[in-house]
């Protein structure tokens, strides 16, 4: 290492040996600094990171690994259902390596992430991912990495190639069009029902909708982060009203119902399609 670069922002996952610090020119004096005033932070026996490194990072290199699956896709602002256990990868030939405590679940596997990195490839986590949560759920956080640009089709397919067969399956349900893991769970739950789902679909006077279910039904799923503003709530009230009159009925479903209670969201959506009326693309 000729260098050393302590900026987080920069190095958030480099993980520093003592003798790569000592080869980039640090005294041992220099680094009793450096620690002392908070710019190195000392992880393990002869492991440093710098100052403003996320704690998930550090926690899972404090346990000798690299952060892993669900845990580092979080890191990267991927959807993930549950967010539960740290996810630590560890590898399998590694030695005096302390039990998972409490809360970190230990994915003991090869990695091609450098010797000096404290995550794995974001291809290694997806693909972890998709065997760690139920299919829905790993459906929308393939679906989110692949819309924010983590991944291309390539890369999709590079995930696929990583995981059993009895996963392929879910390849054929992705869109990366759904522009968040609720949109995603909400239309693999109309398509479980038989309908026909039409993702980011613009209607002429009316705009971007989240699902266009059977050509007359728009399901829209609103959070606080998008809907959190009286401006914003006006604004879907007059869309939703000018859907009406071109002969659409919207339905609007929280972001929280449809993570937390999903018999609730099937149950309303099986009333409504049940009075589904003739609309515009019907």
């Amino acid at each position: 290492m000729a260098s050393v670069d302590l900026r987080p922002n920069e190095n958030h996952d480099v993980v520093w040996a003592t003798s790569d610090l000592h080869a980039a020119g640090w005294s041992r004096r220099s680094l009793s600094r450096a620690v002392a005033d908070g710019t190195l932070l000392r992880v393990r026996q002869g492991r440093y990171v710098a100052a403003g490194t996320r704690d998930e990072i550090v926690a899972a290199t404090r346990l000798g690994g690299r952060l892993d699956c669900v845990s580092l896709l979080i890191v990267h602002g991927v959807f993930v259902h549950h967010r539960v256990d740290l996810h630590v990868q560890q590898d399998p030939l590694a030695s005096r390596r302390p039990p998972a405590p409490h809360g970190v679940r230990y994915h003991w596997r090869r990695t091609a992430a450098p010797r000096d990195r404290s995550v794995v490839h974001v291809v290694e986590a997806l693909a972890q991912a998709v065997q760690c949560q139920p299919p829905r759920s790993a459906v929308a956080t393939l679906d989110s990495a692949w819309h924010l640009g983590l991944v291309d089709e390539a890369g999709i397919g590079e995930v696929f190639a990583r995981v059993p067969r009895r996963f392929q399956v879910l390849r054929g349900l992705l869109d990366p069009r759904a522009e968040a893991g609720t949109e995603t769970l909400v239309r693999l739950l109309l398509r479980h029902l038989g309908c026909r789902v039409d993702v980011q679909v613009r209607i002429d006077g009316v705009g971007r909708v989240d699902l266009l279910v059977d050509g007359w039904l728009i399901v829209e799923c609103d959070s606080a982060q998008f809907h959190g503003t009286w401006h914003v709530h006006k604004n879907d009230r007059r869309r939703d009203m000018a859907a009406l009159e071109r002969g659409y009925v919207t339905l609007r479903l929280l972001a929280e119902d449809i993570l937390y209670r999903p018999d609730r969201i099937r149950a309303a959506l099986q009333r409504v399609l049940t009075h589904r009326a003739p609309g515009p693309n019907s």
